[in-house]
């Protein structure tokens, strides 16, 4: 390697460092060794008195190969250096040097032709040799590889260069780096050579006049039949490493991090693999599928593509069955790379399931990516995701990509804003995709999401025009709508954006199925309460999260007969609830502003330090099974009643959704909180709480804690849906499952609805209910 113009040979080291940028000039080397000449060589690093005793040894050992006398030498990026003049007098005499300026080359021929007439030189980019595979035993570079190191281009001329000098040794062969072994350089020499390759580092002697300054180091990785993987050998002695000390604690630094990632993999952690790890054969042949495997890589370099990725290939664990895919790409949006279903291993193998694909490859994407559209994404990993697909992918098919998506057609975001308890917040109004002819599906709905939870809707509602809903109106509008031009559909498109700040949220329609499994679920207890609205009496209803107030409002509007209270840790979700879902309170509808838990607990205090019992009478309410002539029938409750809850409901979210369960927080799942709410309930109360959660084992455990405190559980599997809504009983005895469809028409008859369709799906809902032994 020459040095650059105008620079004295007396410059240290450290100046030819800030000249780096210009080193990968083909034009500025050219001119620079026209003025200078060939004749006049040189040594960017360590000179030929330095290197000799750590270098020849390395080259003596090395085996010679049965097709030939003589080592088969490379010297990439030679420049006018004279290492090769020294190697070839110390008779090795089958060296090639290559080097991007024709200038040098020219001139280097024509010093060596007479002395040295078996010396090669060729004018090659060393990022793109024009060299069979397996070509050399030994590839020498004196700097080469620091040239390129470029900081404005990243590491992609380096990682090209590296590449090529893998492909060009045999198997055996060494690549000796001479380097000042720089952070930077290191954490791209470390981990290109990590599976099947042996890596040593030594440290090359300074001049005994020379004072501490940038050193000289030399790595050597030699080539290895097999993929193992070792520790990198450090062979110098580190106390008495005398160098620049910025140069000392970067190298120790790197050296310490590498062998640290290899510990990982040596131990079988889980980490992250490159690509060219796995296509060395880290985790095997990836070009045959094997059932059950998951590996975690990263796709994408600097340079190479656009963006660099995280991602998880998974192998389907049953590769009997019948799959739409060979391979296939699932692309994971920011927003719901936290969620369970994507971050655990457990949710993956879920995914790889319903994808129907052979092999997945996952990518998760990050805040590196926002500016990008899916477009973009799939157009720069398509060439990345190529090398990981099985040898037999579907002859040559491109590999589909797939995305996980909420399905809204039009988003209109009406507020947005942040709360020091919930987080980010929006408010948006949308219309969703309608594929299958749902008239509800083609009507505006508003939505109200945490940033934190952003893919789980945490509130929706109906918009209508001033708070009504006519469906015949509606219907026969839509009919129009879909008739008519594509440039009126625009046009009554903006209208409806324009006049969206007029429409109100409709509260006699529930947009969220899982609020109608949770009313469905009256049903268990729906002859007290019809017992209780008789004599006159309100049935208490607790609501722990009011998030937009969707639930208290619609029973408020349905259930004359009950007291309903909302309790909501943040304040600023009243404000909204009013504000943007027309909730409203009165005498039969309160809010406290207070912890859900904290509120339980103390109103549970209070029913166990009162003298009078809270509870009803356990004896007036007997057995709700059968009654004395065989009916599911229970005897009139007393007529004062105490005043214990007598529906709680639990529909708060999580704000770590990591644990697997997105609803509700898990404390509000402790078996002690539990026990809480039973105090707090009456004795033929009703607790009901919605789980969120698609790991199965998670929703085991919290209804292991709850059959320790309720005397039975019921739950409903909403179809299509996460939610699991499981309701504790209280009282002693239960109603039997063939009663619940008589007791879902009970309770049909206490609640007063517009509209016979909503009946209906609550009925049906209640129907499914099932016991939980």
């Amino acid at each position: 390697m020459g040095k650059k113009k105008n620079q004295q040979p007396s410059a240290s080291t450290g100046d030819l460092l800030n000249t780096l940028g210009d080193f990968t000039s083909k034009e500025n080397w050219d001119n620079f060794f026209t003025i200078r000449g060939s004749d006049d060589s040189f040594e960017w690093y360590a000179e030929w008195p330095q290197l000799r005793d750590s270098l020849l040894p390395l080259l003596q050992q090395q085996p010679l190969p049965s097709s030939s006398s003589s080592l088969q030498i490379l010297v990439p990026g030679c420049g006018n250096s004279r290492l090769s003049e020294h190697l070839y007098d110390a008779g090795f005499g089958d060296i090639t040097n290559i080097d991007f300026s024709k200038v040098v080359i020219s001139g280097m021929l024509r010093r060596n032709v007479r002395d040295r007439p078996n010396m090669r030189w060729r004018v090659m980019d060393m990022t793109q040799m024009q060299f069979p595979d397996d070509a050399f035993d030994v590839v020498l570079d004196k700097g080469g590889l620091d040239a390129l190191m470029e900081p404005e281009l990243g590491p992609q001329l380096g990682s090209k260069y590296l590449s090529e000098v893998k492909r060009v040794l045999k198997s055996g062969g060494k690549f000796i780096c001479l380097t000042l072994a720089e952070s930077h350089v290191l954490g791209l020499l470390f981990p290109k050579f990590r599976f099947g390759w042996n890596v040593c580092l030594y440290a090359i002697p300074q001049k005994p006049s020379s004072k501490p300054d940038l050193r000289t180091f030399m790595v050597v990785a030699e080539k290895e039949c097999s993929n193992e993987l070792h520790q990198i050998m450090s062979c110098y002695d580190h106390s008495s490493l005398a160098c620049n000390p910025h140069q000392a604690s970067g190298l120790l630094e790197a050296l310490e991090s590498e062998n640290n990632i290899r510990g990982e993999y040596l131990s079988g952690s889980d980490v992250l693999y490159s690509l060219e790890d796995l296509q060395l054969g880290a985790k095997g042949d990836l070009t045959k599928l094997s059932p059950g495997l998951r590996v975690q890589l990263t796709l994408g370099e600097q340079g190479v593509s656009r963006f660099c990725y995280k991602a998880v290939l998974l192998d389907a664990k049953q590769q009997s069955g019948a799959f739409t895919f060979h391979c296939g790409v699932f692309i994971v949006p920011k927003t719901r790379a936290h969620e369970w279903l994507f971050s655990s291993e457990e949710g993956q193998w879920q995914v790889v399931e319903s994808s129907k694909a052979a092999r997945l490859i996952m990518v998760l994407l990050e805040t590196s990516h926002s500016n990008a559209d899916m477009e973009d994404i799939q157009k720069d990993l398509s060439p990345l995701v190529k090398p990981l697909a099985p040898a037999d992918n579907d002859k040559g098919n491109q590999i589909p990509f797939m995305t996980a998506s909420d399905g809204v057609k039009q988003r209109s975001i009406v507020y947005q804003g942040s709360s020091s308890l919930t987080g980010p917040i929006v408010i948006e109004d949308v219309v969703y995709q309608n594929d299958d002819g749902d008239f509800s599906r083609s009507l505006p709905f508003r939505r109200l999401i945490f940033q934190r939870t952003e893919d789980l809707v945490q509130s929706e509602a109906l918009l209508t025009r001033d708070g009504l809903f006519d469906r015949g109106a509606y219907e026969t509008e839509m009919k129009k709508a879909s008739s008519s031009s594509k440039s009126k559909r625009r046009g009554a498109q903006r209208r409806n954006n324009e006049s969206s700040s007029k429409m109100k949220v409709y509260h006699g329609y529930l947009a969220s199925s899982y609020h109608t499994g949770i009313i469905s679920g009256f049903s268990l207890i729906s002859s007290y309460l019809e017992n209780v609205a008789s004599v006159g009496n309100r049935v208490k209803a607790v609501v722990l999260g009011l998030g937009a107030g969707l639930l208290p409002m619609f029973l408020h509007g349905c259930m004359q007969f009950m007291q309903i209270e909302a309790v909501e840790l943040d304040p600023i979700m009243l404000t909204l609830a009013r504000d943007y879902f027309s909730f409203t309170e009165d005498e039969r509808l309160k809010v406290h502003i207070a912890d859900g838990i904290q509120f339980v607990r103390d109103y549970g205090s209070l029913s166990a330090a009162d003298n009078t019992p809270l509870h009803i009478n356990k004896d007036a309410l007997s057995n709700e099974v059968l009654s004395s002539n065989g009916s599911c029938e229970v005897p009139n409750p007393e007529s004062q009643r105490s005043p214990a809850i007598d529906i709680i409901i639990v529909d708060v979210d999580s704000s770590d959704s990591s644990s697997g369960l997105r609803c509700p927080a898990a404390a509000f799942v402790e078996e002690s909180f539990l026990q809480n709410i039973k105090d707090a309930l009456s004795e033929q109360g009703l607790f009901v709480i919605n789980l969120v959660s698609r790991s199965p084992g998670i929703k085991d455990a919290v209804i292991s804690r709850m059959k320790e405190v309720f005397s039975h559980l019921f739950c409903l599997q909403l179809e299509g849906e996460v939610n699991l809504v499981v309701f504790g009983l209280c009282s002693e005895a239960h109603i039997e499952e063939d009663c619940i469809p008589e007791a879902a028409l009970r309770l049909d008859k206490l609640l007063k609805f517009k509209h016979p369709e909503i009946s209906q799906s609550i009925t049906d809902a209640a129907k499914k209910l099932r016991r939980l032994k």
